[in-house]
C-alpha cells in the first residue's frame, strides 16, 4: 500500500485523476490523503466532492475552510458569495449524502509520525492538544442542534487568541480559524487573518505559523495546504506545504509520503 497527499482540489478534479492514473493509484490498496478545500472556485466542485466521497475508505481527508463554508450555506445561515461554484452541489440529487459525509470529516490526522491539517496547527499547542480540540469539533459538527450553532457563529476574527476558558461558539470559532484559516500568527498563537501575502511579508508582529523557534510540533511530520502564495516552497523541516495554487494557475502537488517524491499536473 502507497499513501499519497495532494493539495487543495478547489474544484478541480481533472488534474487530480491524471496525477492519481500517472502514479497507478489503486482504490482498495493505496491510499490518498487530502489537506482540504476539494471544492469552490474551480470547475468541477460537484464532481470533486463526488469522486472523494467514492473513494471510501481508500481517501483521508480533514475539513478546509471552503469545505466548512459549504456546509454553511446548506445549514441556511449564510448566503453563496459572488465567486463562489457551490451551486451544482446544492442543487445535486446526492446533495444530502454528500454534504452528509463532508460534515463527518475531522480537521486533523495523525497516523504515526504524520499530522495533517488544513492550514496548521498554532505553537503553542502540542500534537495531543490540538487533536483533542479538532475531536471536539468534530463531536460538534456530529450533534445536529450544536452543528447549526457552530455554523451560526462560525464567521468571524475574534477572538484572535486562544484561551482554555473559552467556550461555546466563540471557542469553536477559535479553533477552526487556527486549523482552517491560519496564516500568520504570534510567538503565543494569536492569529492576524486578513494577511494573504508572501512568508516573508508578514504583518508587524507576527510571523508564519510553522516558523516560531518554540512550536510544540517541531518534531512531527505536517502536512499542510491552504497558503497557495507558499507556492510549495521548502519552509523548514518536516514541513510539506501542498497547496501549489492549482486553481490560481499553478500546479497540483500530489506527494508520496514513503518517498517524499512530489507529482505535479496543471489544470
Amino acid at each position: 500500500m502507497t499513501t499519497y497527499a495532494v493539495g487543495d482540489l478547489q474544484g478541480c478534479l481533472k488534474p487530480l485523476q491524471q496525477l492519481l492514473e500517472k502514479v497507478h493509484f489503486e482504490p482498495g490498496k493505496d491510499c490518498l490523503w487530502s489537506v482540504g478545500d476539494i471544492v469552490n472556485r474551480g470547475p468541477d466542485s460537484l464532481e470533486a466532492l463526488r469522486f472523494c466521497h467514492q473513494l471510501g475508505n481508500s481517501l483521508q481527508m480533514v475539513l478546509g475552510n471552503h469545505d466548512l463554508h459549504l456546509l454553511a450555506i446548506a445549514h441556511g445561515v449564510r448566503a453563496p458569495s459572488r465567486n463562489d461554484t457551490l451551486e451544482a452541489i446544492l442543487k445535486a440529487p446526492d446533495r444530502n449524502q454528500l454534504l452528509n459525509w463532508l460534515q463527518l470529516q475531522p480537521l486533523m490526522v495523525s497516523r504515526g509520525d504524520w499530522l495533517m491539517v488544513h492550514a496548521g496547527i498554532p505553537p503553542q499547542w502540542t500534537r495531543d492538544e490540538a487533536l483533542i480540540r479538532a475531536r471536539e469539533i468534530s463531536n460538534v459538527l456530529q450533534d445536529p442542534e450544536q452543528a447549526n450553532a457552530f455554523f451560526q457563529g462560525m464567521y468571524g476574527d475574534q477572538p484572535d487568541q486562544w484561551n482554555d476558558q473559552l467556550t461555546g461558539s466563540v471557542r469553536w470559532r477559535m479553533i477552526t480559524n487556527y486549523f482552517t484559516r491560519m496564516r500568520f500568527c504570534s510567538a503565543t498563537g494569536k492569529l492576524e487573518l486578513r494577511s494573504k501575502s508572501t512568508p516573508n511579508e508578514p504583518p508587524a508582529g507576527y510571523a508564519p505559523w510553522y516558523s516560531h523557534p518554540h512550536r510544540k510540533t517541531r518534531q512531527w511530520k505536517i502536512i499542510f495546504g491552504h497558503w497557495a502564495a507558499l507556492q510549495g516552497q521548502p519552509c523548514g523541516s518536516n514541513l510539506f506545504p501542498l497547496d501549489t495554487g492549482c486553481v490560481w494557475g499553478g500546479p497540483m502537488r500530489l506527494m508520496n509520503l514513503d518517498t517524499g517524491t512530489c507529482f505535479h499536473q496543471h489544470l
